[in-house]
């Protein structure tokens, strides 16, 4: 059994162990300051199988309004494929059905998790900016 809720307060150890199953060591190299943007965005929604165990999590950043922006989505390595992305996406997408603009960041195609993360977010019924005329924009990410 996976059970979500929403929660505001954070494992350093058990964020370790969710963002390096998946290789998000730009996240895992300063948990300190990971843990400080969760507990500062707008929500957090948790998997957590029945012994309590964080599978994944969803956070969003928003003014509860017009916008809101899926910071991140990550479910644990050994659990994909198993619906638990696709629970917590249709819990923002419900919790957020107010906003005109609900959007993400995702890796682009080319990349090797491109094809399946854009099929994923695809299957929700989400669309790339440019299919609404639309175009995002951003500083260069710089690599450490």
């Amino acid at each position: 059994m996976v059970i979500i809720a929403e929660e505001t307060s954070f494992d350093d150890g058990e964020l370790f162990d969710l963002y390096d199953s998946v290789g998000w060591d730009v996240w895992t190299a300063d948990l300190p300051r990971l843990r400080r943007a969760l507990e500062k965005s707008h929500l957090v929604v948790t998997a957590r199988d029945d012994t309590g165990r964080l599978l994944g999590l969803a956070r969003t950043v928003s003014d509860d309004e017009i916008v809101c922006y899926v910071q991140e989505l990550l479910v644990e390595q050994g659990h994909h494929g198993k619906g638990i992305g696709r629970r917590l996406l249709e819990h923002l997408m419900r919790r957020y059905a107010h906003c005109r603009y609900f959007m993400l960041t995702t890796d682009h195609e080319s990349t090797p998790e491109g094809p399946g993360s854009h099929a994923f977010y695809r299957r929700l019924g989400m669309v790339e900016h440019h299919e609404q005329k639309l175009s995002a924009f951003g500083l260069p990410v710089e690599n450490p």
